[in-house]
């Protein structure tokens, strides 16, 4: 779908990197993993991307009720690269009523259920206690109704939760409420907080690795899991009354539904939302300098990307995966997608692969093991999620 004039104006990411775009941009530069170790209860080892600091985040005594681990990450990304005053001048020059909100995730605040279901009241009654704020913590839109009240926005506000692809969703619905004249501007992003549901729920998949995740590896054994927080002002290049370089040129969708958790062996799903992106965006795939990859480091997901690229006529253009070095964020894998390709852009990078020192010698796709300087004019971001939930995100860098 051709998306029209809408542009990324300011955005800022929090990862296992660390707070704001100065960390994050250091640590993709640097090629180095942020992942640490992590024991489950079972004793198997495995590696997780938290981000430091989010015990110590204390939400608004007119927002306590929203107060879990992924409404904290949220806050903590908001007050980071001046975001929060920038959509406060978006409100001033639109109105709070042109601002809408679309957030991506797939854990929202589940670890506070998971509190609360350890807790002596539902030990001793089997239920939930009376005072737990499921509504605002737990719902799948717990976080958009934070990140609209805490902004004080009045715009539209909705969730995108199609597992790993639901934030690079949040970007498409976000330009269709702009390009339809629904909303002026909005602020979209994604959020996903670590919690034992996930991490025990990959590991009964049989899809933790056990070591660093090695995407496109010979020897690659699974995934980490991360939790991240970004966010994007999306609007008119003019906004502030200046010229915006990052542009969403488009975005493809599909859904394959092959499998609960597998990529269809063919690839038609991924396939499918290439195309739309490279069709809505006018470009032909040579026009394409860089490819930030879903590359989860599973034995299928990865096969099935790189047979997408080759099939798209994308096979010799360069890409890389950045989640052996933050993990699997879920969610919030394409804001993450969106804002690491933004930053190696602007500083005319192309970021290497953590951990993966030996591509799969089956593939034939131009895997970037190291960083190097280059240019990116034209990017694509691929996200695939579990049910075959797809969506590749065109960016274009204007001088």
């Amino acid at each position: 779908m051709m998306e029209g004039e809408c542009a990324i104006i300011r955005y800022t990411l929090t990862s296992a990197f660390g707070r704001g775009l100065v960390a994050n941009r250091a640590g993709l530069v640097s090629g180095r993993s942020a992942l640490s170790p992590h024991t489950l209860a079972d004793g198997t080892p495995c590696m997780v991307g938290p981000v430091a600091g989010l015990k110590d985040v204390v939400m608004p005594a007119a927002l306590a009720r929203y107060d879990c681990r992924n409404n904290r990450l949220a806050r903590w990304a908001l007050d980071a690269d001046g975001f929060t005053q920038a959509v406060a001048a978006a409100v001033r020059a639109l109105g709070a009523e042109g601002v809408g909100v679309v957030i991506g995730t797939s854990t929202s605040g589940i670890a506070a259920t998971e509190a609360a279901y350890r807790t002596p009241a539902f030990k001793e009654l089997g239920a939930l206690p009376a005072d737990f704020p499921y509504r605002e913590t737990h719902n799948v839109f717990s976080c958009a109704d934070f990140v609209r009240r805490y902004l004080n926005l009045k715009g539209p506000a909705l969730v995108v939760s199609t597992a790993c692809s639901s934030s690079a969703k949040a970007f498409a619905t976000a330009a269709r409420l702009i390009v339809s004249g629904v909303c002026r501007a909005v602020v979209v992003g994604g959020v996903d907080s670590l919690c034992d549901t996930t991490l025990y729920g990959f590991h009964a998949l049989n899809l933790l690795s056990r070591a660093h995740p090695k995407p496109f590896g010979a020897d690659r054994d699974g995934i980490a899991i991360g939790e991240a927080a970004g966010f994007a002002l999306m609007g008119p290049a003019d906004l502030f009354g200046g010229s915006c370089r990052l542009h969403f040129a488009a975005a493809g969708d599909s859904a394959d539904a092959y499998h609960m958790t597998a990529p269809h062996p063919e690839a038609r799903g991924a396939c499918a939302a290439i195309g739309a992106a490279l069709k809505g965006a006018g470009w032909q795939p040579g026009a394409v300098d860089y490819v930030h990859l879903h590359g989860t480091g599973t034995t299928h997901n990865d096969a099935a990307e790189d047979l997408a690229l080759v099939s798209m006529g994308l096979g010799a253009v360069p890409a890389s995966s950045t989640k052996g070095a933050i993990g699997h964020t879920l969610g919030a894998a394409g804001v993450c997608g969106v804002v690491f390709t933004a930053e190696a852009m602007a500083a005319g990078f192309l970021p290497g692969t953590a951990n993966t020192r030996s591509p799969d010698p089956r593939f034939r796709s131009h895997l970037l093991l190291l960083g190097r300087p280059g240019p990116i004019h034209r990017a694509l971001v691929n996200t695939f999620g579990f049910g075959g939930s797809n969506c590749c995100l065109a960016l274009e860098w204007r001088l």
